[in-house]
């Protein structure tokens, strides 16, 4: 791999133990408000839909941006009237940043590979192996996860994703992940098994649990879970809907 396209060896260090920079909260199913160096961030808004998350308030949320990894209606429900609400710019793909403004809802639109350097620390869009449509079934292209760090941490949302060898690629592109949030619900995403194997390929210790429990297809066997990651020397944390999380 040429050198313009791996991440500098010499930062791939743990970094420093100022991390009070991110406050996580989950928000139900694969949504999460994160409060990183002064910035709200929320990714993947959908709260008003889901029966589990009906004590969160979306009018009380805060939001400086709002990033969405694709347009299936359980990632991306909320995300008109949030961003009205936050005046918060949305960060997704070009067809999603595309449909959002036919709403009025502004909007930076990346690809798979690109970076924004933004107030709060890097936004890298990687790979993820899922499909991606709107509620209306109009095509939402591909869809995406995230790697964000900044001088202090380092973070992969994987959205909704399969098990992909492309996750081996994140070790040598981005920095030395701190935590994961994958989706572990299987059915429609990676379930326990392929999210174990998913943390090994990017050589991350503890994960937060996503896409889970929302519907019937999706319900956890939280003990069998844990179990699973616990006996291969990874923390898995399995959050409550409205929990702050303390993933350190």
């Amino acid at each position: 791999m040429g050198k313009s396209a791996s991440f500098d060896s010499s930062k791939k260090t743990k970094f420093a133990q100022n991390l009070h920079t991110l406050m996580l909260k989950y928000l139900g199913h694969s949504c999460f408000s994160i409060e990183i160096n002064g910035k709200n961030l929320i990714i993947d808004p959908f709260i008003t839909g889901n029966p589990l998350a009906s004590h969160i308030d979306i009018q009380s949320l805060k939001a400086d941006y709002i990033l969405v990894s694709h347009g299936h209606g359980d990632h991306i429900a909320d995300c008109v009237e949030l961003a009205k609400i936050t005046n918060a710019k949305v960060i997704s793909n070009h067809e999603i940043i595309t449909w959002l403004n036919s709403f009025g809802v502004e909007g930076i639109a990346m690809n798979q590979g690109g970076s924004l350097f933004l107030e709060f620390g890097t936004v890298k869009m990687v790979y993820a192996a899922h499909s991606s449509s709107f509620p209306d079934g109009s095509y939402a292209g591909h869809s995406n996860g995230f790697v964000i760090w900044n001088s202090d941490l380092c973070f992969y949302f994987a959205g909704d994703t399969a098990l992909s060898m492309e996750m081996k690629l994140l070790p040598l592109t981005c920095p030395k992940l701190d935590f994961a949030i994958l989706p572990i619900g299987d059915v429609f995403t990676m379930g326990v098994d392929d999210a174990l194997i998913a943390s090994q390929f990017c050589e991350v210790d503890t994960i937060i649990a996503a896409h889970f429990d929302t519907f019937p297809p999706i319900q956890l066997d939280h003990l069998v879970a844990e179990k699973k990651f616990k006996s291969n020397s990874k923390r898995l944390i399995i959050p409550k809907i409205g929990e702050t999380i303390n993933w350190k």
